[in-house]
């Protein structure tokens, strides 16, 4: 039952002592810093290993029978809502609180400028960590948990549009008056694709977490749709656009072809763009396909029709997901390259210098 956590607690006790020593690392780092002032990321950052701590120990507690086998301390719908507690916070303060801290230090920084509102960045960073926590039963409507809870989910849920978004717009109009930059600038283009795939994504999760939405969606490839906008537009364009940026930095050299960055942004977009109206398409046909009835009040197509159904669209998805891997070979052939011109470039500074040496010799 315990969907992306079905380790067994040897390996659930050193993930926890993974995650505390990196958490334990990085307060300290903080504790001993030379500024009083601790920059909005390092909120986000912080905010991530604290919570996923927290989340991971509570999610994996069980009762060991051997050496390799433990059952949960917690059953049946207890077990339901801890471990969504546990699965949505995941996506919410690794894949979310995480990567905001890297678009608040990286987008300043490839503009040049700085954040447009820091009030703004503080205001959505308190609102994460305290309305993120209630959002995991919306992922149980319709189940045996407890109704007011699906609803409590719910409710939460849309409010968290309002700082999600916030921190979008808070991202883009750092841009302000800068927007020229994306005409040359391919690095912007990916962090600024990225937040645009942030905001669709915090504006589609709540709307699917209403009952009326999840009766259609709940079950179906639309949620598949929903994680991959998160997952490949924001999560991957964020932290794609940061490594470009620290290439540059460093190994003290542009990149190898300015043009091969321009060609992966688009394999990168378009590739997801397919790969997420696939899952769209294919999840709402789903949706109703299984609550269509005929005039006799049956179903009007079996199960296997509808995946039967579903075929274009899973070759469109497998079309749309090569295009993406495309995109990221062509980013590692040009990292590769970046760093064996620096490393060329190393070398004939080096040599040069020694010329004269060898000579006087």
């Amino acid at each position: 039952s315990k969907e992306y956590a079905e380790l067994e607690w040897p390996i659930d006790i050193l993930i926890a002592v993974v995650w505390l020593s990196f958490t334990f690392n990085f307060i300290m780092t903080i504790a001993n810093r030379k500024s009083s002032h601790i920059y909005v990321s390092n909120w986000f950052f912080l905010g991530m290993m604290v919570m996923i701590v927290y989340l991971h120990v509570v999610n994996s507690l069980s009762i060991p029978v051997g050496l390799m086998k433990s059952y949960s301390l917690f059953s049946g719908v207890q077990d339901a809502m801890i471990q969504w507690w546990w699965g949505h916070n995941a996506v919410g303060f690794y894949l979310t609180a995480g990567f905001l801290g890297i678009m608040y230090y990286f987008v300043p920084k490839q503009a040049n400028r700085p954040i447009y509102s820091y009030r703004l960045s503080v205001i959505h960073f308190w609102a994460l960590m305290f309305g993120y926590v209630w959002l995991g039963a919306h992922h149980l409507q319709y189940t045996a948990l407890p109704d007011w809870t699906g609803s409590l989910g719910a409710a939460v849920s849309l409010a968290m549009i309002i700082p999600s978004w916030g921190g979008a717009v808070n991202g883009m109009m750092t841009l302000s008056g800068a927007w020229d930059k994306l005409r040359t600038d391919y690095v912007m283009r990916f962090l600024i694709i990225a937040l645009a795939f942030y905001a669709m994504s915090t504006f589609e999760g709540p709307v699917m977490s209403l009952k009326t939405v999840n009766a259609l969606s709940h079950y179906t490839d639309w949620t598949i749709g929903h994680v991959h906008s998160g997952a490949l537009g924001w999560v991957a364009g964020i932290s794609i656009g940061a490594i470009y940026h620290l290439m540059t930095r460093l190994w003290h050299t542009e990149m190898w072809s300015e043009k091969l960055v321009n060609v992966h942004f688009w394999t990168a977009t378009i590739g997801t763009v397919i790969y997420v109206v696939a899952m769209w398409v294919s999840g709402i046909m789903q949706g109703l396909m299984w609550r269509a009835y005929d005039e006799y009040g049956t179903l009007a197509y079996t199960f296997v029709e509808s995946v039967a159904a579903m075929h274009p669209y899973y070759a469109m998805r497998a079309v749309g997901g090569g295009i993406f891997l495309l995109g990221a070979v062509i980013m590692l052939f040009n990292v590769l390259m970046t760093v064996w011109k620096s490393a060329a470039a190393g070398s004939l500074r080096e040599a040069r210098g020694t010329l004269p040496a060898v000579a006087a010799a």
